[in-house]
């Protein structure tokens, strides 16, 4: 009964969040962190999350995921990933260095020092897309800018992995077979998906699958309208875990699959008789939406809250190196981003200013390469552990804040005052 105790007590801390978020005009994510925070360093929630609430938390994210992916049109995604890569080269180069300067002037250790830039690498970008979409902004070109970065951003994340942690912990560095094998993983993976988008799902199928008398009429159209559409939300969900699975395997988190997942799921694919059933489609996505952004998905990010368990005494000795890496890493993340999606993706400076605010949370991949630095081979310290899950608390909380500041500019509801006459 444990867990579900748990669950109870999330569940009721989602209500409050809620509430506090309607009266403050700010999301929810942030008070979802918050309410983690508070209930487990006052003993109401463990420190250790039950494996229950954790497998919980991780469907949440999943489904998350594939919910903003079910929402987006693919040729916006791939469009948006040739004007990115500059956004998701000098995003993560600029937060690297930075956090790897700062930790080598307060702890002058390099193996210290390279997992502390690595930690600070790749972005959160689950918790920025939900910052978005409450916000209203999860369709705007800046959004997709941001999630393609980030995609981007743990692909180049993986190969550092697998190039730095080897060295840190004292091991034969990585060779370049393993970086060679690290980049066919990953584009492998990106061909699977392409191929299911491009053969598998269509509901009249091309080229060679066409000639294939059973699979050219077995697209996913039919699988959907099976039982006239009863059990559609159980068949893309299905398809949102496995290719979450899938994605695992290849060396990424289950989330960039299921955003993947429902990327390529089309609102065509609901057709029946050359017409679209609004209401098939509508009641579908209905459904994954309130799953994900009201009673699944709001566990994920409580539960990342209970990773902040306040030491006073450690609390206090961190607080210099806490305050230089935050402010260092803030700068650092929305100018280089920012540049780059002004100078290299063509964005205009509104949209460059969102992405550089979108792209400052850290999240799933920092605290991944946190456990690896100091759970498992004690390479950081415990001041440094400390200052990395502070500062990842407060880059967390600066994402919705200043993307809720920067909407009425970004939507040109209040003027620039700066630059304003070049911009328009």
């Amino acid at each position: 009964m444990e867990p579900l105790i748990h669950l109870a007590i999330i569940w009721s801390g989602v209500f409050i969040a809620v509430f506090a978020a309607k009266q403050t005009k700010l999301t929810p994510v942030l008070y979802f962190l918050a309410i983690g925070a508070v209930f487990v360093n006052t003993g109401i929630l463990p420190s250790q999350s039950h494996e229950f609430i954790r497998v919980f938390a991780e469907v949440g994210i999943i489904v998350i995921m594939f919910a903003l992916g079910f929402e987006e049109e693919t040729d916006n995604f791939l469009n948006s990933v040739k004007r990115s890569w500059g956004i998701a080269l000098f995003g993560a180069v600029a937060p690297f260095l930075t956090a790897y300067s700062i930790a080598s002037y307060f702890w002058d250790d390099t193996n210290l020092s390279m997992m502390m830039g690595l930690t600070m690498t790749a972005t959160a970008v689950s918790l920025t897309m939900v910052s978005l979409k409450t916000e209203g902004l999860h369709k705007s070109r800046a959004a997709m800018g941001i999630m393609t970065s980030a995609v981007l951003d743990d692909i180049g994340s993986l190969f550092l992995v697998a190039l730095l942690v080897p060295i840190a912990i004292g091991e034969a560095p990585a060779n370049i077979v393993d970086v060679i094998w690290i980049f066919v993983k990953a584009t492998t993976f990106f061909l699977i998906v392409s191929l299911l988008g491009a053969w598998v799902f269509p509901h009249e199928s091309s080229g060679i699958l066409a000639r294939i008398p059973i699979l050219r009429r077995m697209g996913i159209k039919y699988i959907l309208a099976f039982s006239k559409g009863e059990h559609a939300t159980l068949t893309v969900l299905t398809i949102a875990l496995v290719v979450g699975i899938l994605a695992h395997e290849f060396g990424f988190h289950p989330a960039v699959g299921a955003y993947m997942a429902g990327l390529v799921l089309r609102k065509e694919y609901f057709h029946t008789d050359g017409e679209i059933e609004e209401s098939f489609y509508e009641q579908t996505q209905k459904i994954i939406d309130n799953a994900a952004f009201s009673w699944i998905g709001p566990v994920f990010f409580v539960d990342l809250g209970t990773k902040i368990i306040f030491n006073w005494d450690i609390f206090v000795s961190v607080i210099p190196q806490t305050f230089a890496l935050t402010v260092g890493l803030f700068f650092a993340q929305i100018g280089s981003a920012g540049l780059a999606a002004r100078y290299t993706g063509g964005f205009d400076f509104r949209e460059s200013v969102m992405i550089g605010f979108g792209m400052l949370g850290r999240a799933e991949l920092a605290f991944v390469v946190m456990d690896i630095a100091y759970v498992q081979n004690s390479i950081l310290n415990d001041e440094a552990f400390y200052t990395l899950m502070f500062t990842t608390f407060w880059l967390n909380i600066a994402v919705p804040v200043t993307i809720s500041w920067w909407k009425p500019y970004y939507s040109a509801e209040k003027p620039l005052t700066l630059g304003s006459k070049r911009q328009r």
